[in-house]
């Protein structure tokens, strides 16, 4: 690997290639610099059975974002810079933390924009002890050139697959190139993380754990029945046996508290949507659009009305209690 500062002096790790010199303190579109910022450290449990198993998920979350998705339900972490500094060291202390407190995996979210410096963090990590599963839980608007940094590092893929469409791509994430981006980042997952599932055994119980993979999420977008349609054809096509498919069906608007501007640029963002709940007749369609594709395995969220999981970053609880086990909050 090269000199790690060289990878940001002039940016483009990910396919904004913004250009921006990060090293010397510049902030890319993704909001950050240099420095690797977090803002909450848990054992998550709402994430897929395979990887939540008995432990819950050693779940990271990073500030800052590639991508700043209009409905982003973290956008406080992900666009609005709420978090702290984690040096090499510190990042490792967390890691072995989580692993001593019974996590599966080590699970980092929105890690997209600090390639290089989680390369060498989580080389830090394994040479001190880490021995679990990492994850790495992204929106998949990666380039292929940055993940070879990662080969041989990560364990896990948990992707997103947000929708196939232009349009709505530049409407939603201001990337009319997500679709091309997304679906060269999930091939080069597949094929250089081969699927690895295992049973568990814990107080007689039994369950099944992937050690290795690729899980690709699609989140349904209320009143886009037919750019889901189109991302599980190309799943189908592309995934089927290779990843397991995770269908969601949770988009929630978020209570967003930003300035006029920021709530005027968001409102205009979202008008690429129907912002709402998804429908019960949207969720019996889907449903039925599944089963037709017969996916090898595929997770199906339940649709819900609650909202209360919505996380509120500021809390030293961002989730409910149920939900996330707090090791460290910035």
């Amino acid at each position: 690997m090269s000199n790690i500062q060289d990878y940001y002096k002039k940016c483009e790790q990910c396919p904004r290639a913004c250009g921006v010199d990060r090293s010397a303190g510049q902030k890319g579109f993704c909001g950050e610099d240099m420095k690797l910022r977090a803002a909450v450290a848990c054992l998550h449990f709402g994430e897929e059975p395979f990887v939540t198993v008995f432990g819950g998920s050693g779940t990271i979350f990073l500030s800052g974002c590639a991508l700043a998705c209009a409905f982003c339900q973290n956008y406080q972490i992900s666009q609005k810079g709420y978090g702290s500094n984690l040096s090499k060291d510190e990042f490792a202390s967390l890691c072995l933390k989580l692993q001593d407190a019974g996590a599966e995996n080590i699970n980092l979210v929105t890690p997209s924009h600090h390639i290089p410096l989680l390369a060498e963090y989580l080389t830090a990590a394994r040479n001190l002890g880490l021995s679990i599963p990492i994850c790495w839980n992204s929106s998949a608007y990666e380039s292929v050139h940055s993940l070879e940094l990662l080969r041989g590092l990560v364990d896990i893929w948990l992707p997103d697959l947000k929708t196939l469409n232009k349009a709505l791509s530049k409407k939603l994430f201001n990337a009319e190139d997500y679709p091309e981006s997304a679906k060269a980042a999930l091939l080069w997952m597949m094929e250089n993380s081969p699927l690895k599932i295992v049973e568990v055994k814990k107080k007689g119980q039994t369950k099944e754990k992937i050690l290795s993979g690729t899980i690709v999420r699609h989140l349904f977008l209320p009143g886009h029945f037919e750019d889901s349609a189109d991302v599980l054809e190309w799943l189908k096509e592309n995934a089927d046996g290779r990843a397991i498919i995770s269908l969601m069906s949770q988009y929630t608007p978020v209570p967003f508290k930003e300035e006029q501007e920021a709530a005027k640029k968001r409102k205009s963002a979202l008008e690429g949507l129907q912002n709402r709940l998804v429908s019960k007749e949207e969720d019996s369609d889907l449903r039925d659009l599944v089963e037709a594709y017969d996916f090898d395995c595929l997770f199906y969220q339940e649709l819900s009305d609650d909202t209360s999981w919505l996380p509120d970053f500021t809390r030293p609880q961002p989730f409910g209690n149920k939900l996330a086990k707090v090791i460290w909050h910035a």
